[in-house]
């Protein structure tokens, strides 16, 4: 009698010995009949020597022969059929089946290479691989842990025989389908996993590798505060103008760029300092259409004797700088600005005229402030001191020289609106 076991890495075909070893390979039909081990996991896979699964739990320790589910704790093991003066029943051959445990229960192993020997005697042997050597040497090139598990999960999908036993109430109507109920070792990486070299071709993968290095380095950024958002985007109706003529202007622009769209904006960057051109630009479109033809029409083309560069733009310090105005005015009047890019404040719109008024107060009594912390001017102490009976000569003398200063102002000013007066009578 066979069995086919459907393993998440391919199949296998194993005969059992039922003639040589009855009671073991009854157990073993009747728990792939009630499909018991559905799901289990090679849950210890030891190169070039064997693969043990059978346990529902995943680690090792569990599991229970057919008899345990017809009869209870009593019949959870079973006793040995070991017959090691039998040819047909010893370790020579790859891809020997084998009781696990030495008292029988679910747990098998499959030899993964010939002449295991020294195993004999002392594990009931009770089947052997037929067909499915490829499936047995995929499971022996998988990665393992030190303790022999494999990193991706490799299971048993289902188990098909010929003629099984009537086990009719304990037989599910459905053949089960994922993980056991009672597995309970460490989550692996599934076996429906498939790494990434597998599924794309060399471009979509370096692409994709590219694009989460790119996210990396935008959240660092973000973190330490040069962008606003990890997912700000530069805007796609800008372009970059480089290789300009210093005598180029910003009106030269908008002349040019007018021609393909609506030009919002024509900005040539200049030196804080000397205001000289820096040979660099930036054209703002009203649409993103107009934008992509500026770019594919006027790369290299000749402005002011100069060949030019275009390309879509990648600055994001319009937005940034909005940003950080948003976050001074959260910092002084407790919360973002309506306008502002990053977060929006709740009823912007009810009480404006309440908050203009409440920031024009506050302003003036800044002002206030200001001008009462500031030192007197000298005249005015000067003044002060006439009235002072300790008051040097030397800050009279400065305050008559400053009451003759103000004498002769307020005259000629007197002198200036009678002449005034003149004229528009002799106007009229």
């Amino acid at each position: 009698m066979s069995v086919l076991i459907v393993t998440s890495v391919g199949e296998l075909v194993v005969d059992l010995h039922t003639d040589l070893c009855p009671r073991t390979t009854d157990n073993f039909l009747k728990l792939c009949s009630i499909k018991y081990y559905n799901g289990c996991l090679f849950h210890n896979v030891q190169k070039d020597f064997l693969a043990q699964t059978g346990d529902p739990t995943g680690t090792g320790r569990g599991g229970g022969s057919a008899y345990y589910s017809l009869y209870g704790d009593q019949s959870r093991f079973f006793d040995d059929e070991i017959r090691p003066d039998n040819p047909e029943l010893t370790h020579l051959k790859k891809g020997t089946v084998a009781m696990a445990s030495a008292g029988n229960a679910s747990q098998f192993y499959i030899t993964l290479r010939p002449n295991v020997g020294y195993l004999d005697g002392q594990h009931t042997v009770f089947g052997t691989v037929t067909e499915g050597f490829d499936t047995l040497t995929k499971i022996n090139e998988a990665y393992i842990d030190p303790d022999g598990r494999p990193f991706k999960d490799i299971r048993i999908k289902h188990t098909y025989i010929l003629d099984p036993p009537h086990l009719a109430d304990l037989s599910p109507e459905n053949s089960p389908v994922g993980k056991p109920k009672d597995e309970v070792a460490e989550e692996r990486l599934e076996d429906t996993w498939i790494p990434l070299d597998e599924k794309l071709d060399t471009a979509q993968l370096e692409e994709m590798i590219r694009s989460k290095e790119a996210r990396s380095n935008a959240v660092i950024l973000e973190s330490i505060g040069d962008i606003p958002d990890a997912q700000l985007k530069p805007p796609e109706n800008v372009l970059f103008i480089c290789n300009l003529n210093p005598v180029t202007q910003d009106e030269d622009l908008y002349t040019v760029f007018s021609r393909f769209g609506t030009v919002a904006s024509a900005e040539v960057i200049r030196d804080c300092k000397t205001g000289d051109s820096l040979c660099y630009a930036f054209v703002e479109f009203e649409t993103k259409k107009a934008c992509q033809r500026a770019f594919n029409e006027m790369n290299n083309c000749l402005i002011d004797d100069r060949r030019i560069l275009v390309d879509f733009s990648q600055s994001i310090s319009t937005m940034w700088g909005k940003f950080r105005q948003g976050m001074q005015n959260a910092k002084k009047d407790g919360s973002f600005k309506c306008d502002a890019p990053h977060l929006q404040a709740r009823n912007c719109d009810q009480g404006s005229d309440k908050q203009d008024c409440r920031d024009t107060g506050r302003r003036k009594i800044q002002k206030l402030a200001n001008w009462r912390s500031q030192p007197p001017y000298k005249g005015d102490l000067d003044r002060k001191c006439m009235h002072d009976d300790h008051t040097s000569y030397g800050n009279r003398s400065y305050s008559r020289h400053n009451n003759r200063e103000y004498s002769k102002r307020h005259c000629r000013s007197r002198d200036l609106s009678r002449v005034d007066q003149y004229d528009r009578g002799n106007e009229k």
